[in-house]
């Protein structure tokens, strides 16, 4: 009889240490792609950005993709070291939603995956996905991961060193070389993946509102959203034809009727509160964007005065500290820029917005977004 007991007691032991642990085990907290690279067993939950199609151990394709089967997903939306990538199998119940082929613009989103912890392509890896979504905010980051996605040291190879003009020079290479131009209709559909709504993958997030606004209503009547030049293609007189009138670095979504209001204006601080996009403030020659873009917009302007040079039939754009410059390829003021480029550096958005450009559609990068610094070096 003792022994009968004694029997029962370890067992309801073993039982209760069963029912204390379970509940840890499945509340295990969601990875990162660092954490997943480490741990490859079992079932987990990873979040990460995609950052392109694998086809093979040591490839990964940034655009041109070729299937909806697999993506790659790292800690930062710009990675480029492909050691440092998760391969995530996109089984048929996913493809049509995040698969690169089907979906160019998924590109530098953030996703969250529930899988097998498997090598796929006998690289690190996630297979056979339970779960696949859209991740609304930003993936965590391991301690000691940059949160600013580096480029690639090759890319500003030529610029190292450098200040003042010369960087401006070297600069304006690197970002002139290689470059995909887009006609004006496809700005269109490339504005609805490089703006796209963090936390709506329907909408876009327009520039100076800062409001969502669904991707559907673009267009050109009231209540739609249209194709902002943040650098007004009147200082210039450069239009709408392939070139500075569709490069996508100064190109943003924008309401209808607050694109009218800002019409050509330069960039200044002061003047009256705009109604219609509350954190604008405007007057008969000058517009102040919200704070949260400020820094977005003066990088814009620095991009576009590195970039077209006068060299290429397009006019040379320069930067001056003034407002009220009507036609002339100038635009202004450069003070009220560099202040707005140091007091909002660059954000998630925008860093993920730039590499869309470079993987997805022009093929070149803003260096101003890379490296905010180099704009005092440039334009004091």
């Amino acid at each position: 009889m003792y022994r009968r007991v004694a029997i029962s007691s370890v067992a309801l032991l073993a039982l209760a240490i069963t029912l204390v642990q379970a509940p840890a085990g499945s509340a295990a907290a969601t990875l990162t792609v660092a954490q997943a690279i480490s741990s490859q067993s079992g079932t987990g939950t990873v979040r990460g950005y995609v950052v392109g199609e694998p086809t093979g151990t040591a490839t990964v394709r940034t655009s041109n993709f070729t299937g909806d089967t697999a993506i790659a997903i790292a800690d930062n939306s710009g990675e480029a070291g492909i050691s440092r990538m998760l391969y995530v199998q996109v089984t048929s119940a996913y493809r049509s939603s995040f698969g690169l082929r089907s979906n160019p613009g998924r590109l530098g989103d953030p996703i969250t995956v529930t899988g097998t912890l498997t090598a796929y392509f006998s690289h690190p890896g996630l297979k056979s996905p339970t779960a696949m979504s859209a991740a609304g905010t930003t993936p965590p980051t391991t301690p000691g991961t940059p949160t600013t996605p580096p480029p690639s040291d090759s890319y500003y190879a030529s610029a190292a060193g450098k200040s003042g003009e010369q960087l401006k020079d070297a600069l304006h290479t690197i970002v002139s070389r290689g470059v995909t131009t887009l006609s004006y209709d496809a700005v269109w559909n490339a504005l609805k993946a490089t703006d796209q709504d963090p936390g709506n993958a329907n909408n876009v997030i327009v520039l100076y509102s800062g409001t969502s606004r669904s991707k559907s209503l673009n267009g050109g009547n009231s209540g739609n959203w249209n194709r902002e030049h943040v650098w007004a293609k009147s200082h210039g007189d450069f239009g709408t034809a392939a070139g500075p009138g569709t490069d996508l670095h100064h190109l943003r979504p924008e309401d209808v009727g607050v694109n009218s209001l800002r019409d050509n204006k330069d960039f200044d601080n002061g003047g009256s509160a705009v109604a219609s996009a509350p954190g604008n403030f405007t007057d008969g020659d000058s517009w102040e964007p919200r704070s949260a873009v400020k820094g977005d917009v003066a990088r814009m302007i620095f991009y576009m005065a590195v970039r077209y040079e006068g060299g290429d039939a397009w006019p040379d754009l320069e930067v001056d500290n003034a407002t009220g410059s009507g036609t002339a390829p100038r635009i202004g003021r450069v003070s009220a820029l560099l202040q707005w480029n140091a007091q909002d550096p660059p954000d998630a958005f925008e860093r993920n917005r730039n590499q869309i450009i470079y993987a997805s559609y022009q093929r070149n990068r803003n260096p101003f977004i890379d490296h905010p610094e180099w704009a005092s070096s440039i334009f004091n």
